[in-house]
């Protein structure tokens, strides 16, 4: 799986979406890894939640090719204008959407591949209520307490968008509970395994993966 050109991207841009770091080339790893099990999916629609730059979404477009319905989501208006730069720029299609999760679809187990990056570093929850501004990119990575106040509130959503046989890729650190994770998404019908996982900086990243039951 090609990592995406990014060379359209400038310091203004980054100023404003959330710059690709290892957290996000460490989801594309994983999602290389289990390249062979999405093709035999052969999935219809593939979403990712919280696109920023587009440099995942772009890379699963690539390697899925035109059969699979790429959708990108972010709640900033400015991600999403990058991410639709990103994959045209790569000769690639990507629906682009701007809201909040997916509070604006009702997808009904339609989401073969649903892949988030979240706002996963452990803060004060303030910093998530206070920082909805236009423009501010503290949201792209303040996750409140325990780091899991965004994923948290998508949980839920998992059983009702995921198709029968889909599988929902996280990226999470350790100090977001992975046990409990595991642990919630169980009570909720699915099984979990770590895709990926790599120490960096201090930071213990995995990628855990989901599926039904």
């Amino acid at each position: 799986m090609d990592t995406p050109s990014l060379s359209h991207l400038s310091v203004k841009d980054y100023a404003q979406i959330y710059e690709p770091a290892e957290d996000s080339f460490l989801l594309i790893d994983a999602l290389e890894q289990d390249l062979i099990f999405l093709q035999k999916m052969k999935p219809s629609v593939c979403v990712e939640i919280g696109s920023g730059s587009g440099v995942v979404i772009t890379a699963v477009a690539k390697a899925l090719g035109t059969n699979s319905h790429c959708i990108a989501i972010d709640i900033n208006p400015v991600a999403c204008g990058v991410t639709q730069r990103t994959a045209q720029l790569n000769h690639t299609e990507v629906e682009v959407v701007t809201m909040d999760l997916m509070s604006g679809f009702h997808w009904d187990n339609r989401i073969d591949v649903l892949i988030f990056n979240p706002p996963y570093v452990v803060t004060p929850s303030e910093e998530i209520l206070e920082n909805k501004v236009y423009g501010d990119i503290t949201r792209a990575w303040a996750g409140g307490e325990r780091g899991r106040e965004v994923m948290d509130r998508l949980f839920p959503m998992v059983p009702n968008l995921l198709s029968l046989y889909g599988a929902f890729y996280l990226v999470v650190i350790s100090e977001n509970c992975p046990d409990d994770i595991k642990r919630v998404m169980d009570e909720l019908g699915f099984d979990m395994n770590i895709v990926k996982e790599r120490k960096v900086r201090g930071e213990h990243l995995l990628v855990l993966k989901f599926v039904r039951k």
